[in-house]
């Protein structure tokens, strides 16, 4: 068992797995919060982050049979979170008016379509741009994942790597995106550099 899982978080994962009700409201209750604000500063609206927070939580009751007690419970819920902020994002790039409205979230009130165009037009050549600027494996990781929507497990599959390491790459990829484009709200420019596709 990993040390850094405190004993009752261990008790109350065996019961979860088991379907105790009261050990899901447990979990729920810890972490909502967190949870919560994690999914908003990425969707930047109360209602959108309440929808994805409800889907999480759905997920993992539904899912709470892969739960392994032994692991850390955090980076588990965490990664069920950043996939439905992801599935999001993907659902909102084939639906125009959930797109119009994460745009006009990111940019704030003084949404001009026109000017918005040509800002997000330059925003996706210097994404792609600095991609194509990543280290050759970590940029392949990271285009098959972010870009074409494939699972981590699907890309491990795919390149003969762990899992592990295709979360090294995609958290290596962000890092550096992150930093060279400082400007650019990365969430929301990736989801339309993958409608533009």
């Amino acid at each position: 068992m990993d040390k850094n899982i405190p004993a009752i978080d261990f008790e109350m994962l065996i019961k979860l797995k088991a379907g105790d009700n009261a050990a899901f409201d447990f979990f729920y209750k810890q972490y909502r919060a967190r949870i919560y604000s994690n999914i908003l500063k990425m969707l930047k609206s109360p209602e959108l982050a309440s929808d994805v927070l409800q889907e999480v939580f759905v997920s993992l009751w539904n899912n709470r049979n892969s739960i392994d007690p032994e692991q850390s419970f955090d980076n588990y819920i965490l990664r069920i979170a950043q996939n439905k902020v992801y599935d999001f994002f993907r659902k909102a790039s084939r639906d125009k008016k959930l797109a119009e409205k994460l745009i006009a979230l990111s940019v704030g009130d003084e949404y001009n379509p026109i000017e918005e165009g040509l800002h997000l037009k330059w925003n996706l050549s210097l994404l792609e741009k600095e991609i194509e600027l990543l280290p050759p494996k970590c940029r392949e990781v990271f285009k098959l994942c972010k870009v074409e929507g494939k699972s981590y497990n699907e890309v491990a599959e795919l390149l003969n790597i762990s899992t592990a390491t295709v979360n090294n790459h995609i958290v290596k990829a962000t890092r550096i995106l992150k930093k060279n484009l400082s400007s650019i709200d990365l969430m929301v420019i990736l989801f339309l550099f993958t409608m533009a596709k």
